[in-house]
């Protein structure tokens, strides 16, 4: 028997509101509500993936914990990239 330290239907939970998380950012940039460059896009995906990677503590799947760590990292950069882009500069 597994120790957890969150009850595993909760850990669970979380996974699938990352689930959701995904999909709504997803659904958000088709619709053209959010632009692929927007630090909003890569918070969302920086959430969804961190709220997978929680749900994965439950039913582990080394794949899958992967492909998490990938869009933590990437959503990372892009929110740094957008933080050290250079701002034009105004009169």
């Amino acid at each position: 028997m597994e120790n957890y330290l969150l009850h595993p239907l909760l850990l669970e939970t979380i996974g699938v509101f990352g689930f959701g998380i995904y999909v709504l950012a997803y659904t958000l940039l088709t619709l053209r509500i959010l632009r692929g460059d927007s630090p909003r896009y890569f918070a969302l995906n920086l959430l969804a993936a961190s709220c997978v990677l929680i749900g994965l503590m439950a039913s582990f799947n080394l794949a899958s914990a992967m492909i998490q760590l990938f869009w933590v990292v990437m959503s990372l950069v892009g929110l740094a990239l957008h933080v050290l882009k250079p701002r034009p500069q105004t009169a």
